[in-house]
């Protein structure tokens, strides 16, 4: 019997926008090119790849933390339940007084906290 392994994150490449590296105003951030002479919109092989559903991850794996645990966003201590053996992210809009009741009791669980 062989046994299976989990799946592994593919290596996606990094989509450029149009023209990114030419223009000083124009960000990196991948935007559709539009334009009827557009080499890039035309999908030639030398002028970057598009995103694609292709590129997604396998769904095992898909929104998972690099670590290897789901990720979950608590934004009070009840939302610490039923989280064992996940990592917790706390949620930016929790202020400081409840922010330290949370890491009390994430560490009194063992559970791991992405963002102390």
């Amino acid at each position: 019997m062989v046994k299976k392994s989990s799946p592994k994150k593919r290596k996606v490449p990094t989509f450029a926008r149009q023209n990114a590296s030419e223009k000083k105003r124009v960000g990196s951030r991948w935007r559709k090119p539009r334009g009827i002479d557009s080499k890039q919109r035309q999908q030639r092989q030398e002028k970057g790849a598009h995103p694609r559903i292709g590129y997604s991850q396998p769904r095992a794996i898909r929104g998972m933390h690099p670590t290897g645990v789901r990720e979950i966003l608590v934004n009070n201590l009840a939302g610490l339940e039923g989280c064992a053996g996940k990592a917790v992210r706390i949620a930016s809009a929790v202020g400081k007084r409840k922010r330290e009741g949370i890491l009390k009791k994430a560490e009194e669980m063992k559970l791991r906290v992405l963002n102390p």
